[in-house]
């Protein structure tokens, strides 16, 4: 188990250090009037770190909210992000939170239980593109969270340390990360402390079309499984129904196809005997790494094949495999090309279109070459 460090209050001539880091230009910082106010015209709090770092200046350009100028429709989205993230997950991919009790029949109805629940859950603020710190006044050491709709991962141990590592490409000290607010803690799939994304499923479409493809699908969702990526009981079902209606069979695929929603409980035991029947355990990768790379041919097959966003595949790639796997550099390109996506505002060279076409592009490279790809 990993005892998470006291954290250190960030200084003013630390934080200075760190805007030396970024590049971007440096307005003077926000006063604490000017952070009051803020908080006020928001209804939010800054953590302790985060106001010394504004209060040391305020960076300016791509990416950076500008607190003091600009525009309260642009920052008011930036806040409101993350929340209808989680709510756009309630309504169309089964998103729930236990803590808040039995997800009602009706999609409507949990999205108005899940706003209400929400509105109780500390603020996310937006320090840099999608990273977010959580706003808790008065406090320090929180890490540094990028989000994108449900699938949160960290990206830094606190404040500094993310600066540290999205600067100077510097590894982030993610062994003493340690999320405190308890909603997002659960979105980080948080044990004991340690970090490890449980992130969703792979979502694509359209179904696997042969016996094949749907044996390929049942495979890449057992090695998801085996890295805690959160495989609900419906998309087991579906999986299995989708088989099954392509001549796959098995009798324990049958029983799982059959499933009705207040059967789902039995959803995992069955898969794992589904996997049993159709041999499909033999010739998986056990070790971690071997995983990660399995998975990413399969996220950048289904990028090629068009059965998956670009934009959202390149993400995948760039939190699962190119981050997990020790920054390889035969990821970083579509790595970068992912985040240049996420980030991207109209005043960016590339659109978002020409951007999508080099992620596909650079898929198909990499498909093309040996695997694991060569450095």
């Amino acid at each position: 188990m990993v005892t998470p460090q006291q954290p250190r209050p960030l200084t003013v001539d630390a934080a200075r250090s760190l805007h030396r880091l970024h590049g971007a230009d440096l307005a003077p910082g926000l006063s604490e009037q000017e952070l009051d106010v803020v908080e006020a015209r928001f209804g939010f709090r800054f953590a302790a770190d985060h106001r010394v770092f504004l209060g040391a200046g305020l960076p300016l350009g791509e990416g950076w909210p500008n607190w003091r100028d600009g525009a309260d429709s642009a920052l008011r989205d930036s806040l409101e992000r993350p929340v209808e993230g989680t709510l756009f997950d309630v309504r169309r991919n089964g998103f729930w939170y236990p803590e808040w009790g039995g997800r009602p029949e009706q999609t409507e109805a949990a999205v108005r239980i899940a706003t209400v629940f929400l509105a109780e859950v500390p603020w996310l603020v937006p320090v840099f593109g999608h990273r977010y710190l959580p706003g808790i006044a008065g406090q320090v050491g929180h890490p540094v969270l990028s989000v994108h709709q449900t699938d949160v991962i960290y990206c830094g141990a606190d404040l500094a340390d993310y600066l540290q590592h999205e600067f100077t490409r510097r590894p982030a000290q993610l062994d003493r990360a340690h999320a405190t607010v308890p909603f997002w803690s659960y979105l980080l799939g948080e044990t004991n402390g340690i970090p490890e994304p449980a992130t969703y499923t792979t979502r694509y479409a359209p179904y696997a079309r042969s016996a094949e493809e749907a044996l390929t699908d049942l495979r890449m969702l057992a090695l998801e499984r085996a890295l805690g990526r959160r495989v609900g009981a419906d998309k087991l079902i579906e999986a299995g129904l989708v088989a099954l209606v392509l001549d796959v069979d098995s009798p324990a695929l049958r029983r799982l196809a059959g499933l009705g929603r207040s059967e789902e409980a039995e959803a995992e035991e069955l898969f794992e005997q589904v996997m049993e029947e159709l041999g499909l355990l033999a010739g998986l990768p056990a070790e971690e790494t071997e995983i990660r790379w399995a998975l990413a041919r399969w996220w950048l097959t289904l990028i090629a094949e068009g059965a998956v966003h670009p934009a959202t595949g390149a993400d995948l790639l760039r939190r699962e495999a190119w981050w997990r796997l020790d920054c390889p550099e035969a990821l970083r390109a579509i790595s970068d090309e992912a985040v240049a996506y996420e980030d991207w505002i109209p005043a960016f060279e590339a659109s978002l279109e020409t951007i999508t076409a080099r992620i596909v592009a650079e898929a198909a490279r990499l498909l093309a070459g040996p695997w694991p790809p060569l450095s």
